[in-house]
C-alpha cells in the first residue's frame, strides 16, 4: 500500500506491516501488566509496627507481614509512612496510559486509511451512517475510542502527578483522587471494547489498494537511486531528485527514465527489476516475526 511520512507519499510498505507495529508495542505493554504485582502493607499507623509490636514483642512482625501479604498475591512493602506509597500503582497507571496513547495512535491511523480508501467498512443492516447522508458510513467505534482514550489518559496522567506527592506522613488529598480510579478505567474499557468492534467490521479494499500503488512510480525512487550508488553514481540522488520530485510517475515513465541511463546491463537489469508492488523490502517476513511471537 502506499505509505506516508510527513503527511506526504512515501516508499511502500503492506498494511499488515502498518498493523504488525501496533501489535508489537501492545505486547510489550501487555507483558508489563500482565507482570505487574500490586504492593501492600501491614505496618501499623506510622509505618514501624508500633502497637503491634507493644502488643505482642514475642512476634516476628515484619515476617508475619511478609507472609501474609504474599498469601494474599500482593508483594510486601516494609517501608512506609501511614500510607502504602502509590507508586507501585503509578507504575501501573503508566502502563495503561501508554497503553492508551499507542491505541489513540492507531485508532487515528486507522480512521485515516477508511478516510483514504484503503480500508472498507461492513454494512451493517438497519444501521444509520449518518443522520443527514444516507451514504454514508462513519468510523464511528474508532471515533469513539479516541475520545474515550483521551479523558482516560488526562486522569492516569493527573495520578502520576499526584499520588506520589503526600505531606510528611498523609494528606487526605488522595483520598477524592482515587475515588476516579473507576472513571479512569471504565473509560479505558469502554475505548478497548470500541477498537474491537471497530476492527470487527473492517478489511482491506485491496483493489484500491493495488490501483493506487501502481499509479505512482515514482515511489520506487529511493530503491532506484540505492542501486545506483551502489554501482558507483554518486550523484544518483540529485539526478532522481531533478527527474521525479514533484512528479508522478507511470510504469511507462519509468521504464523510459531507465533505458535513458548510462549505466552497466545488470544495474539496469535490477532497476528494471524494481515495481511499485514488489517494493515492500522484508515486510512480510516482519510482520511473521511479529505474529509467530505473539
Amino acid at each position: 500500500m502506499l505509505a506516508r511520512t510527513h503527511g506526504q507519499l512515501a516508499v511502500h510498505t503492506t498494511l499488515g506491516k502498518e498493523i504488525a507495529v501496533y501489535l508489537a508495542r501492545l505486547k510489550k505493554c501487555r507483558n508489563e501488566i500482565a507482570n505487574h504485582k500490586f504492593e501492600a502493607k501491614l505496618t501499623g499507623a506510622v509505618g514501624n509496627f508500633n502497637a503491634l509490636h507493644a502488643a505482642a514483642p514475642q512476634v516476628d512482625w515484619i515476617s508475619f507481614s511478609e507472609n501474609f501479604i504474599q498469601e494474599l498475591g500482593l508483594e510486601q512493602n516494609i517501608v512506609t509512612t501511614q500510607i502504602l506509597p502509590y507508586d507501585n500503582w503509578v507504575r501501573y497507571f503508566a502502563s495503561l496510559k501508554l497503553i492508551n496513547s499507542i491505541l489513540t495512535d492507531y485508532a487515528q491511523d486507522m480512521w485515516r486509511y477508511i478516510s483514504d480508501g484503503f480500508i472498507k467498512q461492513a454494512l451493517i443492516e438497519g444501521e444509520v451512517g449518518s443522520s443527514t447522508m444516507p451514504q454514508k458510513v462513519n468510523p464511528i467505534y474508532f471515533e469513539n475510542a479516541e475520545g474515550n482514550l483521551g479523558i482516560a489518559n488526562v486522569l492516569l496522567a493527573h495520578y502520576g502527578q499526584k499520588l506520589p506527592v503526600s505531606r510528611l506522613q498523609r494528606d487526605l488529598s488522595d483520598s477524592t483522587v482515587r475515588r476516579t480510579f473507576g472513571v479512569a478505567l471504565g473509560h479505558t474499557l469502554l475505548a478497548w471494547i470500541n477498537i474491537t468492534r471497530g476492527m470487527r467490521r473492517i478489511e482491506a479494499d485491496q483493489e484500491k489498494i493495488k490501483r493506487d500503488v501502481d499509479s505512482h512510480w515514482e515511489l520506487i525512487s529511493e530503491g532506484a537511486q540505492t542501486i545506483l550508488r551502489a554501482a558507483g553514481r554518486s550523484a544518483a540522488y540529485e539526478s532522481l531528485k531533478s527527474e521525479m520530485q514533484g512528479h508522478i510517475l507511470n510504469e511507462s515513465n519509468y521504464r523510459l527514465w531507465v533505458e535513458a541511463l548510462d549505466t552497466e546491463e545488470e544495474t539496469r537489469k535490477r532497476l528494471m527489476s524494481l515495481s511499485p508492488e514488489l517494493y515492500i523490502g522484508l515486510a512480510v517476513q516482519i510482520v511473521d516475526k511479529v505474529i509467530g511471537n505473539s
